[in-house]
């Protein structure tokens, strides 16, 4: 009876119900992409012994837009965003008064302390999405290019504002820097469309790969970092950073 019990939760198109292993598993590879991209950072800022070509600077500036979208496609997906967004916006405070803390001790420079990063924004979305999924689906689309659309017209003319607390928005003041900036304008935005790719193509709420097995040893650990990449990506800052460190002296 057990064994009947467990194929019924845990079917080979899903780990458990509630969950759809193929998201878990893309969440999985982009972590894996951060702490790639971030080692490449520090190996570069740190013990400046490599030069990076424009293409892959380009990827470490632009590539966090698929965490972003990713985010929103999973809001469809999941409950208590509301709880999950507390959480993840709170990961992100710890992470600037680990980088102030840094700055502190003389680790890092004053321009890398995390003002308003990727766990910030990705937590206020998440708090924000309960009055966004009461939009119908043409209206969310409709707020996600304007925002996007507003948010890089803002960056393009290099828009600021004397006001000091507008940065979240996207609205900077001179000589404002954030060792990790993710604004609401444009990224909400990217959130939104992402939102309005989950009701599209997950309507159903349950995996569109059913051919796969997830159970195979690589989609096995992509899942499990999707499903910890919160904690992943705390952790792995310090860690990477720390041997970034020990390497140079």
């Amino acid at each position: 009876m057990k064994s009947e019990k467990r194929k019924t939760e845990e079917p080979i198109t899903g780990i458990s119900r509630g969950r759809i292993w193929e998201i878990d598993a893309i969440r999985g590879l982009l972590i894996l992409c951060v702490i790639a991209s971030h080692t490449l950072f520090y190996a570069a800022n740190i013990l400046r012994r490599i030069s990076l070509p424009q293409s892959i600077v380009f990827i470490m500036q632009y590539g966090g837009l698929l965490f972003v979208v990713l985010s929103g496609f999973s809001a469809t997906l999941g409950r208590r965003s509301l709880r999950r967004g507390l959480l993840v916006f709170a990961g992100g405070m710890i992470l600037t008064l680990g980088s102030v803390l840094a700055v502190h001790f003389g680790w890092l420079t004053e321009d890398m302390i995390i003002r308003f990063g990727v766990l910030h924004l990705l937590g206020l979305c998440m708090m924000l999405y309960p009055l966004l999924k009461k939009l119908p689906t043409p209206a969310l689309l409709g707020l996600g290019l304007a925002v996007v659309a507003v948010g890089y017209w803002w960056e393009l003319k290099s828009v600021t504002v004397e006001a000091k607390y507008l940065f979240p928005l996207g609205l900077r003041y001179p000589n404002f820097s954030s060792g990790d900036y993710f604004p609401l304008a444009p990224h909400l935005g990217w959130f939104c469309l992402g939102a309005v790719l989950g009701r599209s193509l997950y309507a159903e709420k349950k995996t569109r790969l059913p051919q796969i097995n997830p159970e195979t040893p690589v989609l096995r650990f992509l899942r499990w970092c999707g499903r910890n990449s919160l904690y992943i990506f705390i952790l792995h800052l310090p860690v990477v950073g720390g041997v970034m460190m020990l390497l140079s002296t």
